[in-house]
C-alpha cells in the first residue's frame, strides 16, 4: 500500500481519475480515505487523502495515514506557485528539498531566518529520475507532457501572489534555490520524517507564477492543468515501485504483514533463569501458566 496526500479538491480529483475499484476507508477520528488500485496496475494499491490547506492539517493527516496504512511510500501531490521565469504553467516540480520558511528571529531592524528543511527520500528520488528516461510516464497524460524539474521548494502558511512583497524578498534572499512555493509540503515532510522515516516525496505542478496574476491563472485553468500533470507523474512513480513492498500494514498469511521484516528473537537463559516467551511483535494470543 502507498499513500497519496492532496490538499485541494482539484488535486484530489486529478489523482482519483487514475484509480479504480475505489472504496472509502473511515478512520476512527473521522478522516475518510479513498482506497483503490491504479488503473491497469491492480497490484498497486493506493490510499488517497484530502487534507485541506495548510501545514498543520497536512502534518496531522500524514501522521494519521502513516499509522493507518503503514505505507511503503507517501507522495504529496498538488499545485504550487512558480518562483522562476523558466517554469511554465503545468510544469512539474519534484521537491529535492522542502524548506519551512517561517521559522526565524525577529529583531528591531531585521528578520533572521532559522529554517527547517527536509530532503527527499533517496529511494524515491532515484525512481523518479528514472521515469524521465524514455518518457514512459507520458502514458499517464492525455496531452503533451510538461517539463519536470528536480529542485527545492519553500513552504509556509501564506498565499504568495507578489514578486515584490516582504515575503517574496525573503524567499529570494534566504531561499534562493527554491523554485516554487506551496502551503503543505513542510507539514507533510516533517510528519513523514517522524513517522519511522517513511519514504516521502512532494510532487507539485506549477499553477501560477506568484506574480500578482494568480486569480487570472486559476480562471484560465492553471490549477487543473498543474494538478493533472503532478498526479500523472506521481502515479507513474507509484507504479514504478516494487509492488511486493506496497502491502505493508495489511496482514497476510500467518498474521505477518508482507513488506515488513520478520524479526527472529533468540531466547537465552543463564544460571537459574527460565525464558517462557520473548516477544518482538505479537499478532496472536499468548498462553501460559502461573
Amino acid at each position: 500500500m502507498n499513500v497519496i496526500m492532496t490538499a485541494l479538491d482539484v488535486e484530489h480529483a486529478a489523482v482519483l481519475a487514475h484509480l479504480c475499484d475505489v472504496r472509502p476507508r473511515r478512520h476512527p477520528s473521522g478522516t475518510v480515505f479513498d482506497v483503490g488500485v491504479v488503473a491497469g496496475h491492480p497490484e498497486h494499491r493506493v490510499a488517497l487523502a484530502l487534507t485541506g490547506v495548510g501545514t498543520t492539517a497536512a502534518a496531522t493527516l500524514t501522521e494519521r495515514a502513516n499509522a493507518a496504512f503503514a505505507p511503503a511510500a507517501m507522495v504529496f501531490v498538488g499545485v504550487a506557485g512558480g518562483l522562476r521565469e523558466c517554469l511554465a504553467i503545468g510544469d512539474v516540480v519534484v521537491a529535492t528539498k522542502i524548506y519551512s520558511y517561517q521559522g526565524g528571529r525577529s529583531e528591531d531592524d531585521e528578520f533572521l531566518v532559522r529554517p527547517s528543511a527536509w530532503s527527499v527520500s533517496h529511494r524515491l528520488d532515484q525512481e523518479a529520475r528514472r521515469l524521465l528516461r524514455g518518457d514512459a510516464w507520458h502514458a499517464h497524460l492525455p496531452a503533451r507532457a510538461p517539463a519536470v524539474h528536480f529542485q527545492p521548494i519553500a513552504v509556509g502558511d501564506a498565499v504568495l501572489d507578489s514578486r515584490t512583497s516582504e515575503l517574496a524578498r525573503r524567499l529570494r534572499t534566504s531561499y534562493n534555490d527554491a523554485v516554487a512555493v506551496d502551503m503543505e509540503g513542510s507539514g507533510f515532510a516533517h510528519a513523514a520524517h517522524l513517522g519511522n522515516q517513511v519514504h516521502a516525496m512532494a510532487v507539485r505542478g506549477i499553477s501560477d507564477h506568484a506574480d500578482g496574476e494568480k486569480t487570472a491563472a486559476d480562471r484560465a485553468g492553471g490549477q487543473a492543468l498543474a494538478a493533472r500533470n503532478a498526479a500523472a507523474f506521481a502515479i507513474a512513480l507509484i507504479t514504478a515501485l516494487e509492488p511486493g513492498a506496497e502491502q505493508a500494514g495489511e496482514p497476510g498469511a500467518g498474521g505477518h504483514a508482507p513488506g515488513v521484516p520478520v524479526i527472529h528473537n533468540r531466547n537465552i537463559a543463564r544460571d537459574n533463569a527460565h525464558v517462557g516467551q520473548q516477544i518482538g511483535v505479537n499478532l496472536g494470543s499468548i498462553g501460559g501458566s502461573r
